[in-house]
């Protein structure tokens, strides 16, 4: 587990910010479900996602979505991974590969996270944001994501990462706005 314990570049839970908001969010948390049920709702519902309000800048590292306040999944999960960790909370990052139209080609990316919860074990976490056609929640040990998988080739990556895939971090840091980096989303080919 200590992977999924330890800060990142990316997930930079050291940063004083984040640091301060972990604790103000752990106070009087009654239970570890509280606690991760706190973070959770604070990165979906207080951290905007840049594509759905068009903000800028683009955010990868935890301290950065924290400090502007937006970011896109893929953000947003780093700064929940950041908040979970700090408060010795095994957290990982996971993927989902998706129709960006919901037809078919192109195809995305999409970032979440898996928490190691006690009473269940691994159980994925959408901090994305809700809006229309998107309801995402924290309800262990069901799991309700922002996204179910539609076509053939829209798949549930297993793996759960302790730091970001590269390919999502070269395109956050590589584009300046939200419309660049929509335009550009990461992707990567299925295996057969």
């Amino acid at each position: 587990m200590n992977p999924y314990l330890l800060p990142g570049k990316y997930i930079d839970f050291e940063d004083p910010g984040i640091a301060a908001l972990a604790r103000q969010l752990s106070h009087d948390a009654a239970s570890e479900h509280a606690l991760v049920d706190r973070c959770f709702r604070f990165v979906r519902d207080e951290i905007r996602h840049s594509a759905d309000f068009k903000l800028n800048p683009v955010t990868c590292r935890a301290s950065e979505v924290l400090r502007h306040r937006t970011g896109y999944c893929y953000a947003k999960s780093h700064l929940l991974a950041a908040l979970l960790r700090a408060n010795g909370i095994p957290t990982g990052l996971c993927y989902q590969r998706l129709s960006v139209n919901d037809d078919g080609v192109p195809y995305c990316l999409h970032g979440l996270n898996a928490v190691f919860l006690k009473a269940h074990g691994w159980y994925r976490v959408d901090a994305r944001g809700n809006k229309p056609g998107v309801a995402a929640e924290f309800c262990p040990p069901t799991e309700k994501l922002a996204f179910p998988l539609r076509d053939p080739n829209e798949r549930d990556l297993p793996e759960i990462w302790a730091e970001p895939l590269p390919i999502v971090v070269e395109v956050l840091e590589r584009f300046s706005t939200y419309d660049q980096v929509l335009a550009n989303l990461p992707d990567i080919a299925l295996i057969s």
